[in-house]
């Protein structure tokens, strides 16, 4: 394992939208995998934020500095 991130997103992504659905059209595996990837990287809370989405994370980082 060369990098845990990496290797972390890969084992979700084929976990859940691959593994979890089947495609009848290359057009609907790149909507559902556009979707997923959408609520990946906005709506989900990550461990490694805290448990808190990206964008909560962003903003609490925002509000640390501007207090510091």
């Amino acid at each position: 394992m060369q990098n845990a991130f990496v290797e972390s997103f890969n084992g979700s992504f084929r976990d859940e939208p691959l593994n979890e659905t089947l495609f009848s059209s290359l057009a609907e595996a790149r909507e559902k995998i556009i979707a997923w990837k959408e609520d990946y990287n906005r709506h989900r809370p990550h461990s490694s934020l805290g448990n808190l989405t990206p964008p909560g994370f962003a903003l609490k980082s925002r509000l640390e500095t501007k207090t510091a």
